[in-house]
């Protein structure tokens, strides 16, 4: 019943509910945390965590949905990023800024491709997995660039979009992660029903908050133990071989 969290913004908790997450581990059989980063200040802040506990284990990138950085800014980060390669398990969280556009539909996005395939061309460099914020119209954009890098282990975090790339994401063997909200988005169910569970891991995108049975609360990592249950409901499988399988997949592609 072992799960693992593959994609958490630890540095974005507060101290006491960072500790309270790494010593609730054992209790709810979590064995690692692969800890996302929003730019270079969030990169140096969880590579100190994982420098003190194991178990953390860090990507560097630069998160899209924010405004976009200098070229220097940019440069600086890539530069630590290749200083301290070795003790991170991907690039990410990276992709393009679906919601800021939603807030601003005329927005240049060239700046964001830009970064993009910069952090795509040193991840294909360093030979690291890449994780993905990349929803709806600007999924198959990114998997336009993963081919154009030649880019193969893709992860597509708290995954939504049409069928057609659905179908492209799986035939190319692109993980997506599923987050508590399988317990009641449909939209994230009729997900889970059509992706292949070999190619499908877990996550909390904490702290970002849900519905449901979880509004109200804080996000927590034990929280996946219901998305599990829920995913074993919709593949019709026991759910000792989900738990099984979820784990698997998330140790092989990050090599925990």
């Amino acid at each position: 019943m072992k799960i693992i969290d593959s994609h958490i913004h630890l540095d974005m908790y507060d101290e006491s509910e960072q500790k309270q997450i790494l010593s609730d581990m054992e209790k709810v059989h979590l064995e690692s945390l692969v800890t996302v980063s929003m730019n270079l200040t969030s990169s140096i802040n969880n590579d100190q965590l994982s420098l003190k506990d194991s178990r953390i284990k860090p990507a560097f990138g630069f998160h899209p949905e924010q405004p976009l950085p200098s070229k220097e800014e940019v440069n600086e980060l890539l530069y630590w990023m290749r200083e301290h390669r070795h003790n991170m398990v991907a690039v990410g969280e990276i992709g393009l800024p679906y919601y800021l556009r939603q807030e601003n539909p005329n927005m240049d996005t060239s700046g964001y491709v830009e970064i993009l395939e910069r952090l795509l061309a040193f991840a294909k460099e360093v030979e690291k997995p890449v994780i993905l914020h990349a929803v709806y119209g600007d999924a198959p954009i990114v998997c336009d660039l993963l081919d154009k890098h030649q880019i193969t282990k893709a992860h597509f975090h708290w995954f939504k979009g049409d069928i057609r790339t659905v179908e492209r994401m799986a035939e190319k063997g692109y993980r997506i992660s599923i987050t508590p909200d399988v317990c009641y988005e449909r939209e994230i169910q009729e997900l889970v029903f059509a992706y292949p569970l070999k190619l499908m891991m877990i996550e909390t995108d904490g702290p970002w908050p849900f519905e449901g049975v979880f509004k109200g609360k804080w996000t927590h990592p034990g929280m996946m133990h219901e998305s599990v249950r829920q995913i074993a409901s919709i593949k019709g499988l026991p759910i000792e071989d989900v738990y099984e399988i979820l784990y698997q997949n998330t140790k092989d592609f990050y090599h925990i």
